[in-house]
């Protein structure tokens, strides 16, 4: 199952570094919530998009997630690892984000839809 969960996360890689948020937010259930580490709620496919939609126009870029553990509960996952970014620092230098991720995930057919996602 890690596996899996790993290869979704290379999608999810993918899209958000082509900048295709309208897409990403494909990855998310309806009643989906990211809950950014220090930052208010942001619920539904539409808003998840847009939240990520506005980290690309303020410059943060190649994001990239390494799968650790991944937790089964019949059709809930439980997925988390670290995360990396990169994004602007100070005096307009380059500056690298990271730390550790949670994702509670279901099951859709053959697919996986993001319940919950949040990272510090």
């Amino acid at each position: 199952m890690t596996s899996e969960v790993a290869n979704k996360a290379a999608k999810w890689d993918d899209t958000f570094n082509k900048g295709d948020t309208a897409t990403l937010g494909g990855f998310y259930a309806p009643d989906a919530l990211v809950i950014p580490a220090g930052g208010a709620p942001v619920k539904g496919p539409e808003a998840i998009g847009n939240f990520f939609k506005d980290l690309r126009a303020n410059g943060f870029s190649d994001h990239k997630i390494a799968v650790d553990n991944v937790i089964e509960n019949g059709d809930t996952l439980i997925a988390s690892g670290k995360w990396q970014l990169n994004g602007p620092g100070e005096n307009g230098a380059s500056k690298q984000y990271g730390g550790n991720w949670v994702n509670v995930v279901k099951r859709n057919g053959s697919d996986f839809q993001i319940l919950l996602h949040t990272w510090n």
